[in-house]
């Protein structure tokens, strides 16, 4: 589904991707792990078309995006849940759902979000700006979903968020990859990750140190040490 080929992104004269290299079959979750600064945002950024490589391919379902603009990679059915949600926090949250279709209101869509989400249904008039931090990412994910995407791409979707929340985002998680979704997960908690994936990649300095099972992962100690700094 998803095929990232040898990708260069710099920032200035910042080599911040070095041959970044990953594939997502359908219907896989696959998470990329890392500290800070290894590259894993700016990965998510160069698939949506955000942030361009500088060299490098990206194919999705086929079709090089690599130069494509983000709008028109998200219409080939790729959503995107950046870091920090980046919602229009004076809209209400039927007007940040709204930014996400593309067309008129789907009833089977917004029905569907209700359902992950029974708590935004209550809060459809309410400024996303008063929303908790956990209402707001779920608006983050639900405004994703509108798009009815192929592929989800989540960066830190648990981040700041307390203990509960995070197994509810778990849930979630596994319940849209249940009914087909494929996902593509950045995130800090390397359980979670463990728990949740069918691939892992490890970035380290712009470059994958390792692709595995999670189960591999979970036997292979010293690397968790090296590059994450955990033991699970």
């Amino acid at each position: 589904m998803l095929v990232v080929e040898d990708v260069h992104v710099y920032y200035g004269k910042s080599h911040v991707l070095q041959g970044v290299s990953l594939k997502v079959e359908k219907g896989e979750i696959v998470t990329l792990l890392g500290r800070n600064g290894a590259g894993k945002t700016t990965t998510l950024r160069a698939i949506m078309g955000l942030t361009k490589p500088t060299s490098g391919k990206i194919l999705f379902k086929n079709v090089d995006i690599t130069r494509l603009p983000t709008f028109k990679i998200a219409k080939l059915g790729i959503g995107y849940v950046p870091q920090g949600r980046h919602l229009f926090t004076r809209l209400t949250v039927l007007e940040n759902l709204k930014t996400g279709f593309k067309g008129k209101l789907d009833k089977d869509t917004i029905s569907d979000i209700f359902k992950l989400f029974p708590v935004l249904k209550e809060r459809l008039s309410q400024v996303a700006g008063t929303l908790s931090g956990g209402e707001q990412q779920m608006l983050a994910i639900a405004r994703a979903l509108a798009t009815n995407p192929d592929l989800l791409l989540m960066d830190e979707p648990t981040t700041g968020l307390m203990p509960a929340l995070v197994s509810k985002f778990k849930e979630v998680i596994k319940r849209l990859n249940d009914e087909g979704m494929t996902i593509l997960l950045v995130e800090q908690k390397v359980p979670l990750a463990l728990d949740l994936s069918d691939r892992i990649y490890i970035m380290e300095k712009g470059r994958i140190m390792y692709s595995g099972k999670p189960e591999e992962l979970r036997r292979n100690e010293d690397l968790l040490l090296r590059y994450l700094g955990v033991k699970v």
